[in-house]
C-alpha cells in the first residue's frame, strides 16, 4: 500500500495525533500470535490484572475500553444511580468535548462548577452546588469527576486531590478521576501513578492509553469495588467491550512495562515546557496558561494563528479571545519544537 501521508510531518494539534509507540506495536504483534479467549479469558488480560494491582493497590480491578469518552461514561455509570448528578470544571472534558454522552448515553446530569486554571477545589464546589441533599425537586451529586491534568494542562498535586476526595467523601460522594493524561501529571509531579489516585482516595478512573501512545485503547480502573456496581455489564451495555480484549490489555502491559509511562509522558512534557521557552520570547506571543504538562496555551495575533495553521496542524482554544493551544506528544522532537517556534517568530517578525 503507498505511504498516504509525510511521516516526518508533525504538528501540535492534538497529542492524539501521534502515532503508535514501537513496543506498542510490537506487543500487539506478539499477542496475535495463536488462539486466545475472547471477551477478556485470555492471558494478556490476566496479566494487565496482575499488573494493575502492582502498580494501584491489591483492590484495583482493570476494564479496558476503546475510548475515553466510553472509559468515562462505564466509570461514571458504574458508581451512580439514574438520579444521579456528577460535579466538574467547567472546563472538564466530561462537560466540553464529548458530545453529551455522560448526559443522552450515562443519563446524568453535570453540575459545572466555575474553576481558575481548570482546577477544583472545596471552595469553589461549594460555592456553585448548593446542599440539597434528600431534595427530591434536585439531581443528587454523586460522584466529583476531576481531570488529572486538566483541560488546561494545568496539574492537581496529591494534597490537592486529597482534598477534594475528602470533601467529596464527607457528603457520601465519590471521587472520579479523569486521567486522560493521567501519565503526564505523574510525569510532571515525579510521582507513581498510585500516589496520585488509590493514595489519595480515588474511587475510580479512567486511565488514558492513547494520547500515551496506544492504539485506541483506554482503561477503567475500579478502586474502590464496594462502591462500583456491576462494571463488567455497564461495560457491555455501553458497547465498550472489545472481543479481541488481549490486543488492548498487550497495549497496557508494554506501555506500564518499567516506567515507560512516565518516560514517555515526561518527554512531552519536557518539549512543552521547551516549546513555552521558546515561544514565550517572541514579542506578540503571551503564554496564558501555567505549563505543568504538554500543553502549551498561547494568545497571538488571529491572522497570524491563521497562516501558521496552514503549514503546521494546531486549534484556536478560545476563538474570541484568539486563544490557541499547542500540544506535545511522545513522539515530538526538539528539532519539531525548535522549527515551530522558528515559524512563529518569522510570522511575527
Amino acid at each position: 500500500m503507498a505511504r498516504l501521508h509525510d511521516p516526518e510531518h508533525r504538528g501540535f494539534a492534538s497529542d492524539n495525533y501521534a502515532g503508535v509507540l514501537p513496543e506498542v506495536l510490537e506487543a500487539v504483534a506478539e499477542a496475535n500470535l495463536g488462539h486466545q479467549g475472547a471477551y477478556g479469558a485470555d492471558a494478556y488480560t490476566a496479566a494487565l490484572a496482575e499488573r494493575v494491582r502492582e502498580l494501584f493497590g491489591e483492590a484495583a480491578q482493570a476494564y479496558p475500553v476503546f475510548n475515553g469518552t466510553g472509559a468515562n461514561v462505564v466509570a461514571l455509570s458504574a458508581v451512580s444511580d439514574r438520579f444521579s448528578a456528577v460535579v466538574c470544571a467547567d472546563t472538564g472534558h466530561i462537560h466540553v468535548d464529548e458530545g453529551g454522552a455522560p448526559e443522552k448515553v450515562a443519563g446524568l446530569k453535570l453540575f459545572v462548577v466555575p474553576t481558575a486554571g481548570g482546577k477544583l477545589t472545596p471552595e469553589a464546589i461549594a460555592a456553585a452546588v448548593p446542599d440539597r441533599a434528600g431534595d427530591e425537586h434536585w439531581a443528587q451529586p454523586r460522584v466529583l469527576s476531576v481531570a488529572q491534568s486538566t483541560e488546561l494542562g494545568t496539574v492537581y498535586t496529591p494534597d490537592e486531590l486529597r482534598a477534594l476526595a475528602e470533601y467529596a467523601h464527607e457528603r457520601d460522594w465519590l471521587l472520579h478521576i479523569d486521567g486522560s493524561r493521567l501519565a503526564n501529571a505523574a510525569a510532571s509531579l515525579g510521582t507513581s501513578l498510585r500516589a496520585i489516585t488509590t493514595d489519595v482516595g480515588a474511587d475510580v478512573v479512567s486511565v488514558g492509553g492513547t494520547k500515551s501512545g496506544l492504539l485506541g485503547a483506554e482503561l477503567v480502573l475500579v478502586l474502590n469495588p464496594g462502591a462500583a456496581r456491576g462494571t463488567a455489564y455497564v461495560r457491555k451495555l455501553s458497547m465498550q467491550l472489545a472481543s479481541k480484549q488481549r490486543f488492548l490489555a498487550a497495549q497496557f502491559l508494554a506501555l506500564f512495562e518499567g516506567d515507560r509511562y512516565l518516560r514517555v509522558a515526561g518527554h512531552a512534557n519536557a518539549m512543552a515546557r521547551l516549546l513555552a521557552e521558546l515561544v514565550g520570547a517572541i514579542d506578540g506571543v503571551t503564554i496564558t496558561q501555567s505549563v505543568q504538562s504538554n500543553a502549551v496555551f498561547a494568545e497571538l495575533p488571529r491572522a497570524a494563528s491563521e497562516r501558521l495553521m496552514d503549514r503546521v496542524p494546531f486549534y484556536f482554544w478560545d476563538e474570541i479571545r484568539g486563544e490557541v493551544r499547542w500540544m506535545c506528544a511522545w513522539d515530538t522532537t526538539e528539532a519539531d519544537v525548535r522549527s515551530f517556534a522558528d515559524l512563529v517568530r518569522a510570522e511575527l517578525a
